[in-house]
This record gives structure tokens, C-alpha cells and sequence, in this order.
């Protein structure tokens, strides 16, 4: 965030945070959301704090800013049968919110317990072969996804399945290369490298707070294994 409060400073710009996967994640001894820029939260049911089905939230200090988003949210109406604005349908329902005022009281907790994991899959999973995430200080990542990277991807992904090892890939396709934005003149491919390289080499592993220690011992071993059979060169982690 540093780089980009510069730039946006220099350029007289207004900064919308994403934290759709950021919940209860620390940065500078503040939450995230509570910079009073308007910070956009998910509580799709598989984020940390995750609704019974889709929902979200925006924190701002603005007050303006936030009375237009409650006109947005609802049909661009400030009051009934009146329209200011062309808005959606976008109300976060009471019993969605419900659910996550319950769920958010276990956050923390559950957040740790993520990190726990996170620790034990960077020991384990050094020298493995795999390319494991560097491990911030607690409280400033809630690790949403473990993401490990190796060149052999969707070898190992087919390896990890046939022992019953779901993982994920978030994301395989960069968002230049989608459909949607050809029409605006996205670039083409090849012309960013990095991130089309990370799309081919990332692999999601089993992460989530109820995530138990042999679980986390037998993935690990799965990784091992493979890495073994198909002599590849290990790799040191970071764990700073």
C-alpha cells in the first residue's frame, strides 16, 4: 500500500481498497477497513468471515460517499419511490447479517488458526521442491489461500488428487488475457509476463481454520513424495 498512497497522493487520486479476502488482517497496527478510504469487503461464504450466501460491505468515513453507496445498494433510492441515482439491488439482507454478527465474534480466533497452519506448511514444505509464501508478521495475513508455486503444477495437482487432496487455483487465467476485457484493448500475451507465469505455476492447498495437524502432515508428505519420484530440485522458503 506504501507505493500506491504515494502515487495516489502525487497524482491527486482516490485509492478503493479491495480487502474481499482481508478480513481482521492488520497493517500498521490498524484493521483493515478502518483507514477511512473506502475499503470493499466479500463475505462470500468461502472468505474468513464468510456469509450464508453471497454479501458484502464497503467502510468509509465519507459521509457523502456513504450515503451514496445506500442509494446504490438500493435501486439508487434515498426514500421510498423516489430514484436519484441508477442503482441495483444490492441490500445486504437480515439474516446474512445476522449470521455474520455471530461469526465475526470467532474471527480472530479462526484467522490464527490459519496462520498456525500457514507455519506448519512453511516447515514442512521447505526443501520440498514447491515454492511456499513468505510468513508476514501474525496479524497482518489471515492466509485465505496457501499458495504454493512449481513449474509442474498440474502434475502435482493430478498427484495430490489421486490421494484425496482437493486443492484450487486462484487464479488461472490474468485478468488481461480474459474475455471480458478484450473489447477495452487489454494487452496481449505475453505482455505481462510475471503474472502469466504465476498463472501457470500457483496451486491452492487445504487451508481453513478446522484444518488438523495430520491433515496438514499428510499434504505435506503427498508434496514430498512427488517431488521426490520426479527428482525435483528443492527449494528454500521464506519464513520472514
Amino acid at each position: 500500500m506504501n507505493p500506491i498512497e504515494s502515487f495516489a497522493a502525487k497524482h491527486k487520486l482516490q485509492i478503493v481498497e479491495d480487502a474481499a479476502q482481508a478480513h481482521g488482517v492488520c497493517r500498521n497496527g490498524m484493521k483493515v477497513g478502518s483507514s477511512g478510504r473506502p475499503t470493499c469487503f466479500s463475505f462470500y461464504p468461502g472468505k474468513n468471515l464468510g456469509a450464508l450466501g453471497d454479501a458484502g460491505a464497503v467502510t468509509t468515513s465519507d459521509q457523502a460517499l456513504a450515503e451514496t453507496l445506500r442509494q446504490l445498494r438500493d435501486h439508487g433510492s434515498p426514500s421510498k419511490y423516489r430514484h436519484t441515482l441508477v442503482g441495483t439491488n444490492a441490500r445486504l439482507d437480515s439474516i446474512q447479517a445476522a449470521a455474520l454478527s455471530i461469526k465475526l465474534q470467532h474471527l480472530n480466533d479462526w484467522n490464527a488458526a490459519r496462520y498456525r497452519h500457514a507455519e506448519a506448511y512453511a516447515v514442512g514444505l521447505k526443501d520440498s521442491g514447491v515454492i511456499a509464501p513468505a510468513l508476514p508478521a501474525s496479524g497482518e495475513h489471515n492466509f485465505h489461500v496457501f499458495v504454493v508455486r512449481t513449474e509442474r503444477r498440474d502434475e502435482l495437482r493430478e498427484h495430490l488428487a489421486e490421494r484425496g487432496i482437493e486443492t484450487g487455483i486462484h487464479y488461472p487465467v490474468p485478468l488481461h488475457l480474459t474475455e471480458a476485457y478484450q473489447r477495452l484493448g487489454a494487452p496481449p500475451k505475453g505482455s505481462l509476463s510475471v503474472s502469466e507465469s504465476l498463472a501457470g505455476e500457483i496451486l491452492s492447498l487445504p487451508m481453513f481454520p478446522e484444518l488438523t495437524s495430520e491433515q496438514i502432515e499428510y499434504t505435506v508428505e503427498s508434496i514430498h513424495n512427488f517431488c521426490e519420484r520426479n527428482s525435483m530440485p528443492s527449494n528454500s522458503v521464506s519464513c520472514a
